[in-house]
């Protein structure tokens, strides 16, 4: 599983021209489910995410998790951030999951930091969005969970 993750001043999802989801201060999540991801994976990555330290505390360092800001998330699941580049000049895809359990993940990755007291919003699963945002910072983090089945 692997996720980019920014901080954001705003962000919101559109779908045809139609906002879908939107939050204020907090962080966007690209979200990617590889072949082999399980629960285990989807719970590292959440945990990870969710008490990151990348928010600024009273003297200016990034020593604050969303947790403890009080932030928001916007999850949007992104299949493409398992392209593999490494031969020719297509990406391919390989590693991804299928869309099932891709989806199923997905909106476990969500229901889990939701539990966490988290505000979470999410795009929509394998639908053509637009994605904006203000980065805030920026601050952009890649992050993989420990999947060996990636490579």
């Amino acid at each position: 599983m692997r996720a980019v993750v920014q901080r954001v001043k705003e962000s919101h999802v559109s779908v045809a021209d139609e906002i879908v989801a939107q939050i204020g201060h907090g962080l966007l999540v690209l979200l990617g489910v590889a072949k082999g991801d399980t629960h285990k994976d989807v719970k590292y990555l959440a945990q990870k995410i969710s008490h990151l330290r990348i928010f600024e505390d009273d003297e200016g360092k990034m020593n604050r998790s969303l947790l403890e800001t009080g932030g928001s998330m916007l999850v949007v699941s992104q299949f493409t951030l398992l392209g593999d580049c490494s031969k020719g000049r297509r990406p391919s895809f390989i590693q991804a999951a299928r869309p099932e359990d891709a989806d199923h993940l997905y909106k476990s990755f969500a229901g889990l930091v939701r539990d966490m007291g988290i505000h979470v919003k999410t795009g929509r699963f394998r639908t053509m969005m637009a994605v904006s945002l203000i980065n805030d910072g920026p601050v952009t983090i890649m992050i993989e969970s420990p999947n060996p089945g990636i490579s």
